[in-house]
C-alpha cells in the first residue's frame, strides 16, 4: 500500500520528477519526461506495479529527512540499532539522459541495508527483460521502446520479478546506485560519476535560488515553494506542469482523480508572477515563449492545457490494472477538460502579457498581434457559457468570475494600449469592458443576500469570488466585496480552511465531497490583508504553513476530517498561492502594491 500523500516528497530534474517516501520508496517516476509513462506505478496501485525501496534491513527505528540546503537533493537519515545511514536522492541535472541516482552513505556504526527494485512499464502493467551489462557493472531492463539500465557495485539478483540486493555500509562509506533511462534500440547510456553528479546538481539549485530577491518573514516557505515551482518547470520548452502526478484523489476513495501533468495557461501564468515577482526574468521569458508558441494559430482553437511541447492532443483513458490511491478510481491518464472552454484562461493569459510588458520583457515577435486576436476571439464569445476555472464535468453555466476575468482580458488590453502606444481599436475594447461589467453587476450580484454569486441568477457562492479585489474589478473595502467575502466564510469555511464551492450543488455533474482547495484559503489570506484584518489574515497563512509536510511541500487540497493532504502533489497552484499570499503580507494589504495571486490591479487608463 502506498504511503500518505504529505509522507512523500520530490525529486526533479526539471524534465521529470520522483516521489520518494519516507520509507524510502520511490513509488512514482515517469521517464523519460513528467508527462511520460510511469516506470514505478505503486503510488497508484501496488508494489507490484513498480517501484524501488532501499532502506535499513528489518526496518528503521526512526527516521527524519529534509532537502539538503536550498535544493531538490533529498537525505533521509535511518536510525538503527546499529548505526545510522542516510540515503541521499537526487535526480541529476545536466545529464543527456534522465538519471536517478541514490547514495547510501554510512553516518555511524554499521548498517545493514536492503534494495528492492521492481521495474514495471507503461503505468505499472509491463514486466521488463532483465540482463546484466556486458561489464557486469549492473542491470539493463527492456520492454518494448523502453530500457532503464541500473549501475551499481551491490550484487543483484532476480526474485520474484524484482532485482533485489543486501548490503552493509559503515561510518564514512557510500554505496551508489544510478538508474538511467535510454531507448531500447540504442546503446546503453553512459556511466555517470555519482559524486560529480552530485555537485553540479546542488551547484544547479544553489545559482538558481542565489538569485531570488524575497527576503520577507517567511523567507524559508517562499524559497521552497520557488524551488518547486522551478522543478516543475520543462526546461526544454519552458512549460511549467500543474503536478507531477495524475490521479491522486481530491476525495479519498472517490472518483475526483485527474491527470495534472500538462500546462494549464491559468496555472503556468500565476506561476509565472511568482517567479517574476521573487526576480526570475530568464524563467519568464522561457514560459512567455512557450505560451506564445503553443496558442499560435487560430484564437477560436486556443485551448485550456497543453503538452509539454505544446501539444494540443490529450486525450483522456483509463487504467483499470491500476486500482486507485487507496482505491480511488478510476485512474486517468490524459484530461479530457483540455477540450472545455473556461474564459477565465484569457484574463490570465492577457494579464499574463501585460506583466511581462511591465516589467520591462523584451516583446514577443508579433506578440501584441496575437493579443488582438485573442481579444478579438473574446469578443465572440464572451456572453457564452463556459466550463468554468473547475473545469466542470456538468451543463456550461454564466459563471460570474468567468465573466470577470474577461473584464479583465480586455482591461490589460486596453491599458498596454494606452501606455505603450500599441494600435487597436480601443474604443470599441472600452464599450466591452463596460458591457461586461453592467451585466456582471446586474446577474452575477445578489443584492438580497449581499453578495456576488458563483452563476449568474444563482444563489451558491464560489471561492474564485475572493479574487475580484486582487484583478481590481472592484476595491478591497466596497461593500459588495465586504459582503461577498462574509458569504464565503459563512458557506464555504469547513474547519477555517475554504472549499471551491458546494458539492452538493450538482453544478459539476459529479459525486458530492471534496477536501478544502489550498489555493483558495490563500486568497482569503489576501482578502483579509487587503481588508485590513492583518492579524487574522497573518493567523490564517500560518495555519496554512503548517499543513506543508516535513519537506515544505503541500497538495491540491486538505480533507479536513481526515486530517490528510489530499489531490496531486505537489500542486504548482497551491505553492503559487502560497508565494503570493506571503508577499502580500509582506508589502501590506494595498492592491497597488505587489502582484497577488498572481495578479495585479494597474492605474485605470479608462
Amino acid at each position: 500500500m502506498p504511503s500518505k500523500i504529505e509522507d512523500y516528497a520530490m525529486i526533479g530534474d526539471q524534465v521529470t520528477s520522483a516521489l520518494v517516501g519516507l520509507d524510502g520508496s520511490i513509488d512514482w517516476l515517469c521517464l523519460p519526461h513528467f508527462d511520460s509513462q510511469a516506470c514505478f506505478a505503486a503510488l497508484l496501485g501496488g508494489r507490484d506495479n513498480g517501484c524501488w525501496s532501499i532502506a535499513p534491513h528489518g526496518g528503521p527505528r526512526a527516521a527524519r529527512r529534509s532537502y539538503q540546503g536550498d535544493s531538490m537533493i533529498l537525505e533521509t537519515v535511518f536510525e538503527t540499532t546499529g548505526g545510522s545511514a542516510a540515503v541521499v536522492d537526487f535526480m541529476a541535472v545536466g545529464q543527456p539522459n534522465p538519471t536517478l541516482v541514490r547514495l547510501v552513505q554510512g553516518r555511524t556504526g554499521r548498517v545493514a541495508m536492503h534494495t528492492d527494485l521492481a521495474l514495471r512499464f507503461d503505468y505499472g502493467i509491463s514486466v521488463p527483460w532483465v540482463t546484466r551489462l556486458d561489464d557486469h557493472s549492473g542491470l539493463c531492463a527492456i520492454a518494448g521502446p523502453n530500457m532503464v539500465v541500473v549501475r551499481t557495485d551491490v550484487k543483484l539478483h532476480g526474485r520474484d520479478m524484482r532485482s533485489v540486493g543486501d548490503f552493509t555500509v559503515a561510518a564514512g562509506q557510500t554505496v551508489a546506485f544510478v538508474l538511467s533511462f535510454g531507448e531500447s534500440h540504442r546503446a546503453p547510456p553512459q556511466a555517470v560519476d555519482a559524486m560529480a553528479a552530485l555537485a553540479d546538481t546542488a551547484a544547479h539549485w544553489e545559482a538558481f535560488i542565489g538569485r531570488c530577491r524575497y527576503h520577507g518573514r517567511y523567507t524559508s516557505a517562499v524559497r521552497r515553494s520557488l524551488l518547486t515551482l522551478k522543478a516543475l518547470t520543462f526546461a526544454p520548452t519552458g512549460g511549467i506542469v500543474a503536478a507531477p502526478t495524475t490521479s491522486l484523489p481530491e476525495q479519498l476513495g472517490g472518483p475526483r482523480n485527474w491527470d495534472y501533468r500538462f500546462c494549464w495557461l491559468r496555472d503556468a501564468s500565476l506561476t509565472l508572477y511568482a517567479l517574476m515577482d521573487a526576480g526570475y526574468t530568464e524563467e519568464a521569458v522561457a514560459w512567455r515563449d512557450w505560451l506564445q508558441r503553443s496558442v499560435a494559430g487560430s484564437a477560436s482553437q486556443i485551448q485550456i492545457m497543453y503538452g509539454l511541447h505544446g501539444e494540443r492532443s490529450l486525450e483522456e483513458r483509463e487504467l483499470p490494472w491500476l486500482a486507485g490511491y487507496e482505491g480511488s478510481a478510476p485512474v486517468r491518464v490524459g484530461n479530457a477538460a483540455s477540450g472545455q472552454v473556461q474564459l477565465d484562461v484569457f484574463g490570465e493569459v492577457l494579464e499574463a502579457l501585460h506583466q511581462a510588458r511591465r516589467r520591462g520583457l523584451k516583446p514577443a515577435p508579433h506578440g501584441w498581434a496575437l493579443q488582438r486576436n485573442i481579444v478579438a476571439h473574446l469578443a465572440d464569445i464572451w456572453q457564452e457559457p463556459d466550463e468554468g476555472m473547475w473545469e466542470i464535468r456538468g451543463e456550461a453555466q454564466h459563471f460570474t468570475f468567468s465573466k470577470i476575468m474577461a473584464w479583465v482580458a480586455v482591461d490589460r488590453m486596453i491599458k498596454d494600449a494606452v501606455r505603450y502606444h500599441l494600435h487597436g481599436p480601443i474604443d470599441a475594447w472600452r464599450a466591452m469592458r463596460a458591457a461586461i461589467e453592467e451585466r456582471v453587476l446586474r446577474e452575477g450580484y445578489d443584492p438580497v443576500r449581499r453578495t456576488f454569486v458563483q452563476v449568474f441568477g444563482g444563489q451558491e457562492v464560489d471561492a474564485t469570488l475572493l479574487l475580484i479585489p486582487l484583478v481590481g474589478f472592484l476595491p478591497a473595502d466596497d461593500p459588495r466585496v465586504v459582503g461577498t467575502v462574509a458569504a464565503i466564510e459563512a458557506d464555504l469555511l469547513q474547519d477555517g480552511f475554504v472549499l471551491r464551492y458546494r458539492t452538493q450543488s450538482n453544478v459539476d455533474g459529479l459525486p458530492p465531497g471534496e477536501g478544502a482547495f489550498l489555493a483558495c484559503t490563500f486568497w482569503l489570506v489576501e482578502a483579509y490583508a487587503m481588508q485590513g484584518r492583518t492579524d487574522e489574515a497573518r493567523t490564517l497563512f500560518e495555519r496554512l504553513l503548517r499543513l506543508c509536510n516535513d519537506v515544505g511541500l503541500l497538495s491540491e487540497e486538505y480533507d479536513v476530517d481526515a486530517k490528510r493532504l489530499v489531490g496531486n502533489f505537489p500542486q504548482a497552484f497551491s505553492h503559487v498561492a502560497l508565494v503570493a499570499a506571503a508577499v502580500r503580507l509582506f508589502k501590506g494589504g494595498s492592491p497597488d502594491e505587489m502582484p497577488s495571486a498572481g495578479i495585479l490591479p494597474q492605474d485605470d487608463n479608462r
